[in-house]
């Protein structure tokens, strides 16, 4: 993957080739940015600049013995980690990247927008914890102590470092701070606060903004058949999600919207029963679902109030979305808003720390019914 890959952004990309240019490359580098992001690209494409043989002005040469080797991830002197889970085969200490390189690969070539969920499911992940474990510092310092095969750099890319086992984490402390010449620590992260902080002063931090509007636009209208309204569309669902609007441009569908408004119905109707059952299914749905549905409905809650204060420069809503939100201010002013927000940001901190989702979707649900059925 080279810079030209990525669209937009090209005060990083910019700022990361002047880094090459003088020589003057920060040996650890956290690559902070939410999901879908460009976090993951870019510190690919960092890595492919470092090793190309014949660099060009902006970007890698894209055809150099190491750009090749770069774009199917096998360069000998660029090593993964990442987040693993054990296997009927691999106890759970023992499942370290290199045991699944060839499915991270793999994984990388169709999904470099991805999360984690993503790369759960590719390798058959779906219910269970990824983390890196404590061997894996081992194997990192290991690698290291190796001389470069055939690049100028030695790459060492760590995706979701925040996922790491505390002793893993403080064992690369040292080589973190003072790695082999010519060593460069790639960290990938989505959530700088999760990590630790002996390990955050000791990286640059390099903050990937989330795309624009007309980076979004400018990838799905190049899709055959799409149309110029169902790419507004997908712009304002994806919300600066690269992931998220790629999804929908493969035929994804807006399940979590679809979820939320037959949700709030039956908060209004206050059919209990119903609401008993939708819980259920949001337990089913797996975490992420749920942290996707929660973060709906503060997106369609902001987008109300916007709407009510006519706040036109900030609305973003495509016109088959008005309606419902058009209707949705009708029961929901911007007092109950405020009521309501708090309790689904509450709501989404209890999920992020596993608390059980039949029983919290369903207090929340009566929570959101009593607000929107009082006469305020």
């Amino acid at each position: 993957m080279g810079f030209q890959d990525i669209p937009g952004l090209e005060e990083v990309k910019n700022k990361l080739i002047e880094a090459v240019k003088v020589d003057h490359v920060a040996h650890a580098q956290l690559f902070l940015g939410a999901e879908g992001s460009a976090n993951l690209p870019m510190a690919l494409a960092f890595a492919t600049y470092l090793n190309c043989l014949n660099k060009q002005e902006n970007d890698a040469c894209g055809e150099c013995s190491s750009c090749t080797k770069q774009a199917k991830h096998i360069h000998p002197d660029v090593h993964f980690v990442f987040p693993t889970a054990a296997t009927p085969k691999i106890k759970r200490e023992d499942a370290t990247s290199e045991k699944f390189l060839k499915e991270w690969r793999d994984y990388l070539l169709k999904s470099p927008y991805g999360n984690v969920s993503d790369w759960s499911f590719h390798f058959g992940w779906e219910n269970k914890q990824l983390i890196i474990p404590r061997q894996e510092s081992r194997n990192i310092i290991t690698n290291l102590s190796l001389k470069a095969f055939e690049g100028k750099y030695k790459v060492m890319l760590i995706w979701l470092p925040e996922l790491m086992n505390s002793n893993a984490a403080n064992g690369i402390l040292k080589v973190l701070e003072e790695p082999p010449e010519k060593t460069i620590f790639l960290m990938v992260s989505n959530d700088e606060n999760k990590l630790l902080t002996t390990i955050r002063s000791r990286v640059q931090l390099m903050k990937i903004p989330s795309f624009t509007d007309e980076n979004i636009l400018s990838t799905v209208s190049k899709v055959d058949g799409l149309s110029a309204e169902r790419a507004q569309e997908i712009n304002y669902l994806a919300e600066g999600n690269m992931r998220e609007a790629l999804h929908l441009v493969q035929g994804g569908q807006d399940a979590m919207g679809v979820q939320f408004k037959q949700w709030m119905r039956l908060c209004f109707t206050f059919d209990f029963q119903a609401l008993v059952k939708m819980a259920d299914e949001f337990q089913s749905g797996g975490k992420e679902f749920q942290k996707g549905l929660l973060n709906t409905g503060s997106k369609v809650m902001r987008d109300t109030l916007i709407h009510q204060y006519e706040v036109t420069e900030l609305e973003r809503i495509p016109d088959a979305e008005k309606g419902f939100v058009a209707n949705f201010g009708k029961v929901f002013n911007a007092e109950k808003i405020a009521g309501a927000v708090p309790k689904i940001e509450e709501a989404s901190y209890h999920i992020e720390r596993n608390a059980n989702p039949k029983i919290l979707f369903l207090d929340l649900s009566l929570a959101i019914a009593q607000i929107a059925r009082s006469k305020k």
